[in-house]
């Protein structure tokens, strides 16, 4: 490369090599050399291009909306090999009389949506990167930021030594508990439920044949997702000191109460996998641009995981992030791209979050009014058409725009 390219080379690094973090990154790969982008990941944890089945391991569910990002980012058809569809959603509440189910087949997809185990989802994404345009820096830690007129400064600590790296525009995909956020003095918004999800999986008697289910109780929501193998993703919302009790409790009597909220719409329930617990709480970044930033990801909302969004809402926001990019003839790191991809995003952010949040509330709220009310509206959910597409599209990452 010439002195006069190399001068202008300008660098996007992208701190968090997770599911949000390589997603932007493999969607900006294929136009780098064009636009002198210098693509850097870093991340804390040494990937693996191995995968391992795992009985026990965690999943992400995918909208149908993911599945068209995917596919345009050509990673799909190797996601497909363990994504197992969700071809129908059964809603119901506890000891009440309402009820809906939304099909695949009603909406003209394939599926409303996919569970894909992260690991895979990881390997998938990791396959597709082009090495020789997108340079890993692992296992590394970003100790320190400073922010320049031209970009930031970021202090590396790599095999325990120190380096220094300069971003022109920086992106943090960090996650929730981001301290880099912290560090930049970015506010953040926090609403605690109250309540913790007790998050595990479990193998049914009878085939669960692509159907998902949310199901409602007066102690809080939980789901059941189909995946691979005949498994079922279990997430349930309990209270922060029952949750815990759950997790202590022997298989035997943790599947009695589970089979007792539950219900036995898929038979007895076999087996359930080690347990985790989770706090659950709404945050959101009170600021997610700013000259030479962006808070990605998790950095920049998290959500209740009952409504399976957060992650296809973070997959939005990056492929905006990405267009808005290579749309600008402006250098990497200026405002007004920045600027342009939140107020698109604000809308799909707003509506996305807000419903996951309403959604969560409603249907943890024990007021006698609230819970006929839930039941009418799951019986009118259950019979109105265009309440039921409504409802759908909102479930398969389309109630904004198509993607």
């Amino acid at each position: 490369m010439s002195e006069a390219a190399m001068q202008s080379t300008q660098r996007l690094v992208i701190v968090g090599g997770g599911m949000v973090g390589a997603s932007l990154a493999l969607a900006l790969q294929g136009y780098a050399r064009e636009r002198q982008w210098e693509l850097v990941l870093v991340e804390a944890f040494a990937p693996t291009s191995e995968f391992q089945p795992s009985y026990d391991a965690r999943s992400t569910a995918l909208s149908y909306g993911s599945r068209l990002i995917f596919e345009r980012l050509g990673v799909w058809a190797a996601m497909a090999e363990r994504a197992e569809p969700i071809r129908q959603i059964h809603v119901s509440d506890r000891g009440r009389f309402g009820a809906a189910r939304l099909n695949a087949e009603e909406e003209h997809v394939p599926a409303l949506g996919y569970v894909v185990e992260n690991a895979w989802l990881g390997h998938c994404l990791l396959n597709a990167l082009d090495t020789e345009v997108v340079q890993w820096r692992c296992p590394a830690q970003v100790t320190a930021l400073t922010a320049q007129p031209s970009g930031y400064q970021l202090t590396l600590k790599e095999d325990g030594d120190d380096s220094v790296l300069h971003a022109d525009l920086l992106v943090l995909a960090d996650g929730g508990r981001s301290g880099l956020r912290e560090q930049l003095g970015i506010g953040v918004r926090h609403t605690p439920y109250g309540q913790s999800a007790l998050i595990a999986n479990l193998t049914p008697a009878q085939p669960h044949q692509g159907q998902a289910f949310e199901r409602f109780t007066d102690n809080g929501p939980m789901a059941l997702l189909p995946v691979a193998d005949n498994r079922c993703a279990l997430v349930w919302t309990r209270p922060e000191e029952d949750a815990e009790r759950l997790r202590t409790l022997d298989d035997r009597s943790l599947l009695a109460e589970l089979q007792d909220a539950f219900g036995y719409r898929l038979g007895a329930i076999k087996q359930i996998g080690t347990r985790h617990i989770y706090p659950l709480a709404l945050t959101e970044a009170e600021e997610q641009v700013r000259p030479h930033l962006v808070v990605l990801g998790n950095a920049a909302h998290s959500l209740h995981p009952i409504a399976g969004q957060g992650f296809n809402l973070s997959l939005r926001d990056t492929m905006a992030l990405a267009g808005e990019l290579l749309a600008s003839e402006t250098a990497l790191g200026a405002l007004a791209p920045l600027t342009a991809f939140h107020a698109r995003q604000s809308r799909d952010q707003w509506l996305t979050i807000g419903f996951s949040d309403r959604v969560t509330r409603l249907f943890s709220n024990n007021d006698p009014l609230l819970s006929l009310g839930r039941g009418l509206g799951l019986v009118g959910l259950d019979v109105v058409p265009l309440a039921k597409h409504w409802f759908a599209r909102q479930a398969m990452g389309l109630g904004v725009k198509h993607v």
